[in-house]
């Protein structure tokens, strides 16, 4: 199935979100989204998402994600894949009773997620983007906290997993709730099989006067930093890995 705007049109879906969960809730495998703006998503929990992904694979291309508790959140579901191409996320986020945290992506065990393109701007609270999958790539895209974005790191990967990060620009903003790095992998307990670890051809600028680090490795696989270009106190690596 697809949901997409007419050519031309302007479609934004808003409250209130459906079985106090999203403004949609994905519940089949396959579906295609593209072009449609969700904006304001709040639930009682404190995780309201633009779409709620339950159903298997999902495609989004081309839509916006503006202002909601999380922009998409996923279930678990060892074998879906996710893609985002050519969309925005802009003032997602949220923290609740100082503890639980909605992001601008949240994916748990899936076996990947694609993220091609796409802007992440303003995060209010926790993670641009948080993956739980198998795989993560981070192709071409803009993650900036802003000179009012709050976020914590701009990509975390707690569980481990395969993270191949290219071609972007990453900036670190001096709101920053967690000055300690940008890109961190293995926060948590690292569950997920990692092979591969490759952050190459970013870009990355540290807004902060204190120095952070631009990946922060917490497993045992090192992580490959290969023709990154850094700016502002920066420390490049800390953790398992080489600089080349």
């Amino acid at each position: 199935m697809t949901i997409e705007a007419a050519p031309g049109g302007e479609v934004e879906i808003h409250g209130p979100i459906c079985a106090g969960k999203a403004l949609f809730v994905a519940s089949a495998p396959g579906l295609v989204v593209a072009g449609l703006t969700f904006r304001g998503a709040r639930a009682t929990e404190g995780n309201g998402a633009g779409i709620r992904a339950e159903g298997g694979d999902l495609t989004v291309r081309a839509s916006r994600f503006i202002d909601n508790e999380n922009g998409i959140l996923t279930h678990r579901d060892p074998t879906a894949k996710l893609l985002v191409e050519d969309s925005v996320f802009q003032g997602n986020g949220a923290l609740r009773n100082g503890r639980d945290c909605a992001h601008g992506i949240y994916v748990g065990q899936w076996a990947r997620v694609t993220i091609r393109r796409s802007e992440f701007r303003d995060t209010q609270a926790c993670h641009h983007i948080k993956s739980r999958a198998l795989r993560t790539d981070i192709l071409q895209s803009l993650i900036e906290d802003g000179p009012q974005g709050r976020s914590s790191y701009l990509i975390d990967i707690p569980s481990g997993g395969d993270l191949i990060l290219r071609g972007s620009r990453l900036i670190k903003g001096p709101l920053t709730g967690n000055p300690v790095g940008a890109v961190v992998i293995g926060s948590e307990r690292t569950l997920n099989p990692t092979r591969e670890l490759l952050i190459e051809d970013n870009d990355f600028e540290n807004r902060m006067t204190s120095v952070t680090a631009f990946v922060v490795n917490r497993g045992e696989v090192p992580a490959v930093l290969n023709a990154n270009r850094l700016s502002g106190p920066t420390r490049p690596l800390l953790g398992a890995g080489r600089l080349r």
